[in-house]
């Protein structure tokens, strides 16, 4: 998982983009890939980046949708709060995660290859990343609910959100939806 996340930060730390943008989610997509990079390299403390990107990944990530997936069904057996426990849990373990991977001084850069539509309202949009002397294909699905946002990252084939997912399948068969916040809490705090 952290190589996943390791590759996603060199995604977002583009300074070389090689193609126009041709639709509203590419553009999107690359406007947070600005941002973040304009914070990151704004934030003298590590420790702090965490805070400086929150805000930026909570307008272009639909942490609700990323967080409702990588639950899976027993989403449905949630009650309210732990629904708000377990969103606002794995977006802080998202956010803390990905800030603790940027390399100071480390320039990727990103070529955007052709989007894909699989659906009305959804898009793919894939991308090459060379981070460090290594390729990575890295996979950016974005839906238009809530205007485009990210929903998941495909790393070299692993998605993000079932990476996840195979963690929670677990611990919500042990224990039911509290086993995951409690997993959730338990991460948080390790982090």
């Amino acid at each position: 998982m952290n190589r996943l996340l390791q590759v996603l930060v060199a995604g977002l730390l583009v300074q070389g983009v090689s193609r126009a943008s041709t639709s509203v989610p590419e553009q999107r997509l690359k406007t947070a890939v600005s941002e973040v990079l304009t914070a990151a390299k704004a934030s003298t403390n590590p420790g702090g980046l965490a805070g400086k990107l929150q805000p930026i990944l909570e307008q272009y990530l639909s942490f609700e949708a990323m967080t409702r997936r990588a639950v899976g069904p027993g989403w449905r057996e949630f009650s309210s709060s732990q629904k708000r426990d377990a969103k606002k849990l794995f977006t802080t373990l998202i956010i803390r995660t990905y800030s603790s991977k940027f390399t100071p001084g480390q320039d990727p850069q990103i070529l955007f290859n052709k989007a894909a539509t699989p659906a009305p309202g959804r898009v793919e949009i894939p991308t090459t990343i060379l981070y460090q002397g290594s390729k990575y294909g890295v996979t950016y699905r974005m839906e238009e609910s809530e205007g485009w946002k990210i929903t998941d990252v495909v790393i070299e084939g692993v998605s993000l959100v079932a990476n996840y997912r195979t963690q929670f399948d677990g611990e919500f068969k042990k224990g039911g939806a509290k086993a995951v916040v409690d997993s959730l809490t338990q991460a948080v705090a390790q982090k």
